[in-house]
């Protein structure tokens, strides 16, 4: 495809080593999904006779719940004799089709979108200026109240404000909206909540009338809440020195697939195919701090997308842009370079050194191929570490020692709690297999040598050594333990290599399981293991089991 189509999309080139690994994460993931499925599958039709169907909801919750495509079920029954009931499943396909379209509202875009369409063509596009000025006057244009314009709003009233001009930027590209004030004559005053674009190009005030009377034409002074404002600003300069080193040092597959630049925190998604190590995010948030110390200026310039381009401004591959475009500069490289050059239309620090301090916060998976990096800038960056200095100073007098101790105590303590589960494993597992009735002895049932054990707050996971050993003990014969925790069962069979052409592991668990109320289970021929809900019952199941043994002819 590269060869083909790369002339014609370079991004194919630049990104083939993501490609290449996008791909093999995704093979890799659905051969995950094919055992997971394959499993499930096998314990849906565990009691099935050949020739005989599974239901169509089962299938479907498979595909639903657990991405196992239909067609592989059936491939894999066809296989075994078995079919599915179609029928059934395009019924559960319509049937949460239905319910989906049910929980759907509806927007009602199309009658808003009419709305602010009239609203532009009255009034035109409204002047931003808020690059410049945090403050400004302007007219009001339009109110909108519930969909509908309205002519004037008083004290009490949440209405949209739309003025011809305004320092307020609308959310866009990931940077959420102003809030503020508006004042006007005769006490007129409202307090701006937040501030988003409607059409690209006409910014609408949300607010709330806290005095007087508001009307369509008057003259109103507006004000950004600058503390607030110097926050987002700090944290959208820091996404553009995150994105530089991030691709500096993962590779420049590495863009942007979405951000959110808000007032306390910002989270930025890029594309790269695995989990980043620690020491990748530590080296990214070293090097956003070196430059925010270098505290080099921020520079805005307008010129033509080519010209962008050709100075070496990144662009979002897909998105489209107009005929002028910002171009942000920031920061500097070893060799004397500009450290990051974006096409970008928000609102950035004046010099890095704003920024105060960067810190990455999480980092996590958001999508197949993308990864997000949260992170925090200033005052929330110095109060997250404060407060991280406290919960260590916390932890490290609980454990009586120094914060340099604490992760070398913390190692001890959790290598001790290993060393105590082993050995009380070990103890439990001796209990178990050291003789007594109901607990390990062994009897004779239709001539087979037969144990059952149950074991109370025993952990399932140790079952299978229990019912070997006992095996061992028996030399020929069956045995099955029973472990019950909070008021579940689970239940191991295991038969010697003996008796297996008469006796099957898988076929006396199902006995045993369906009397504790479970369904499933499996296991080979020598040992099986299933549970149930019904941990009272764990002597009966044992005795479901030993009837088994009884009705089995006596070997010649």
């Amino acid at each position: 495809l590269v060869a083909e189509m790369g002339a014609a999309y370079p991004e194919l080139v630049r990104a083939q080593p993501l490609i290449e690994a996008t791909l093999h994460q995704e093979e890799t993931q659905f051969r995950k999904t094919l055992d997971r499925g394959l499993k499930l599958l096998d314990e849906a039709t565990a009691g099935l006779a050949a020739g005989g169907t599974l239901a169509g909801e089962t299938a479907f919750k498979l595909y639903d719940t657990y991405g196992f495509p239909y067609d592989l079920t059936e491939d894999a029954l066809r296989e075994r004799g078995l079919g599915v009931d179609r029928a059934g499943f395009d019924a559960a396909m319509a049937e949460q089709k239905r319910a989906a379209r049910a929980a759907w509202k509806g927007s009602g875009a199309k009658a808003s979108d009419e709305l602010w369409f009239d609203i532009a063509e009255e009034s035109g596009a409204t002047e931003f200026t808020g690059y410049a000025s945090d403050s400004g006057e302007g007219q009001v244009v339009a109110l909108v109240q519930d969909g509908a314009r309205i002519e004037r709003a008083t004290a009490g009233d949440a209405v949209a404000i739309v003025v011809n001009q305004t320092p307020f930027y609308g959310e866009s590209g990931g940077q959420v909206g102003d809030a503020g004030s508006i004042a006007g004559e005769g006490g007129v005053s409202a307090t701006v909540i937040d501030t988003f674009k409607q059409l690209g190009r006409i910014f609408v005030h949300q607010a709330t009338i806290d005095a007087g009377e508001i009307k369509v034409g008057d003259a109103v002074k507006l004000r950004i809440d600058v503390a607030r404002r110097a926050r987002i600003r700090a944290n959208h300069s820091a996404t553009h020195l995150l994105h530089e080193a991030l691709r500096q040092r993962l590779g420049t597959h590495v863009a942007q697939k979405g951000s959110l630049v808000a007032p306390e925190r910002l989270r930025f998604d890029v594309s790269h195919p695995a989990a980043m190590t620690p020491a990748e995010l530590a080296d990214a948030e070293a090097a956003v701090n070196v430059q925010i110390r270098g505290n080099g200026t921020v520079e805005t310039r307008l010129m033509t997308p080519d010209e962008a381009i050709a100075m070496g401004a990144m662009a979002l591959f897909g998105e489209k842009y107009g005929d002028e475009v910002r171009v942000v500069s920031m920061g500097s490289k070893a060799d004397g370079e500009t450290y990051s050059i974006e096409l970008c239309g928000g609102t950035h620090v004046g010099a890095l050194g704003d920024i105060g301090l960067f810190k990455v916060i999480g980092e996590a998976a958001v999508s197949s191929g993308v990864r997000r990096v949260e992170a925090l800038t200033g005052e929330a960056a110095r109060a997250y570490l404060s407060g991280r200095d406290e919960k260590l100073r916390e932890a490290a007098a609980a454990l009586k020692a120094s914060p340099d101790e604490v992760p070398a105590r913390v190692l001890a303590l959790i290598e001790d709690r290993r060393r105590l589960e082993r050995e009380l494993a070990e103890a439990k597992k001796q209990l178990a297999t050291g003789g007594g009735a109901a607990d390990g002895a062994s009897e004779e049932v239709a001539g087979i040598g037969f144990v059952g054990q149950l074991l109370e707050g025993f952990e399932a996971k140790g079952l299978r050594g229990t019912v070997d050993e006992a095996k061992r003990r028996l030399g020929s014969g069956v045995a099955v333990a029973v472990a019950v925790n909070d008021g579940r069962a689970s239940v191991a069979v295991g038969v010697t290599d003996d008796l297996t052409p008469r006796l099957n592991a898988v076929e006396l668990l199902r006995r045993a399981v369906a009397v504790l109320g479970g369904q499933g289970g499996g296991g080979r021929p020598d040992m099986a293991q299933g549970g149930g809900p019904d941990g009272d019952k764990a002597e009966e199941a044992i005795d479901a089991v030993r009837a088994v043994l009884a009705d089995q002819p006596t070997a010649a």
